[in-house]
């Protein structure tokens, strides 16, 4: 691993604070690839089987709305990471990943991670809590994000969230 990339690495939010060691048998792992502007790294409604770190570029996450139309939902530039929900949950992808500009993607896949729970337990925790920190703050802003919604259209009703089944209120 170069040194630029092993410095690149341990900047970024999924690599933070892992020991030396540790991103090295992450990073011995990872998997280079190049996307041209407009290219999909994956639609949504795919199986997932990997995430990725954006090593420069950016892209734009999408999600298509009740009427077809998609939704800008997150943009990713050099150090974010995306599709790591569906090594937590194995559901299919919530959204597409599309590249806004020529972009380099490192990827890691379900069968890398649960490497690293075998060899390297603490690192494995450590990447989780970093994953969960990421989830936490996407959280925040989509939560904030609703609440700037509501206040511009002045109904509160129309940005509720509810389980799976329940009926809006009519």
């Amino acid at each position: 691993m170069s040194v630029v990339l092993h410095e690149f690495l341990a900047r970024t939010p999924f690599f933070g604070g892992l020991p030396q060691e540790s991103l090295a048998r992450i990073a011995a792992r990872l998997r280079q690839s190049d996307l041209e502007h407009g290219g999909t790294v994956f639609r949504e409604g795919d199986q997932g089987r990997s995430m990725y770190v954006v090593e420069w570029g950016e892209l734009m996450a999408l999600q298509n709305s009740a009427s077809g139309r998609p939704v800008k939902l997150l943009r990713f530039a050099a150090g974010d990471f995306f599709g790591e929900t569906t090594l937590i949950e194995m559901q299919p992808r919530p959204f597409s990943v599309v590249a806004e500009s020529d972009a380099r993607l490192l990827e890691l896949t379900a069968q890398d991670l649960y490497s690293l729970y075998r060899e390297d337990v603490k690192a494995y925790v450590l990447v989780l809590q970093n994953i969960n920190r990421e989830l936490c703050r996407r959280l925040r802003r989509a939560g904030n994000r609703i609440t700037e919604i509501a206040d511009d259209d002045d109904d509160c009703e129309i940005t509720q969230i509810r389980p799976e089944g329940i009926p809006r209120k009519k």
